[in-house]
């Protein structure tokens, strides 16, 4: 099966379509998928649905698709960062389902692994546990999540192999694997592609087995914010 293609857009050709639920890794403006990202953006798709941790900024990460009203539904934990996101959301423009980091990233694993619900304690008592079923273990109170089941996935990562293969780099294995996991499709961008059987076993984070197209470019790799100190007088 020949996974590697020469670009963003042949990666994803034939897998697009307005309204589908899109799983994308990164956190902040680490191991965001921005080629994939942008790629889709030119595609013109629309209607479309975010599960991801947040939508990057203004102008960059998800955010390039809200800038151009392609987004219709963000599934998310963290909202900061992105007016343009806030200004949707609060005139009613963007559908937002807000998750706790951990319950979204365990509902993108849950679905990976074909597991349709799991009960967590996070979020009883608050709105996120309005309209969730509830019940009782041992003397205490859980809600129902439902796993998440991508019609893609889209993530990046250091280094893969010709097979799939992939290693993520230091804050970057955050989302990435279990957004990875939770896709029909599953399509990674990496900085370096290298032969099959020169990735140590012990080194790899996510098996081949979940990845179907890579692509091979270069990252922008930006700092979301930089806090410096005046230099001390000597």
């Amino acid at each position: 099966m020949k996974k590697v293609y020469s670009s963003a857009t042949a990666a994803l050709d034939g897998l697009l379509r307005d309204g589908i639920l899109i799983a994308a890794g990164g956190f902040g403006l680490c191991g965001i998928p921005e080629l994939l990202l942008s790629a889709i953006r030119d595609s013109g798709v629309k209607d479309l649905t975010f599960a991801s941790n947040n939508a990057g900024v203004d102008d960059f990460g998800i955010g390039i698709l809200l800038k151009t009203r392609q987004v219709r539904k963000m599934m998310s934990s963290y909202v900061g960062e992105n007016a343009e996101f806030m200004r949707q959301y609060l005139s009613g423009e963007l559908e937002l389902e807000f998750n706790p980091q951990g319950t979204l990233a365990e509902r993108m694993r849950a679905g990976g692994c074909g597991i349709p619900g799991f009960y967590t304690r996070t979020g009883v008592g608050t709105v996120i546990a309005e309209g969730k079923e509830h019940k009782e273990f041992d003397g205490q109170t859980y809600i129902l999540e439902r796993g998440i089941f991508a019609d893609l996935s889209i993530v990046k990562a250091w280094k893969a192999d010709e097979t799939g293969n992939l290693v993520f780099r230091k804050t970057a294995r955050n989302f990435n694997p279990p957004a990875a996991m939770c896709g029909k499709v599953c399509v990674a961008e990496v900085e370096e592609i290298v032969p099959t059987g020169s990735l140590d076993p012990d080194s790899i984070h996510l098996p081949g087995i979940y990845v179907h197209r890579i692509v091979q470019g270069t990252h922008e790799k930006r700092i979301e914010q930089r806090t410096t100190r005046k230099k001390e007088a000597v």
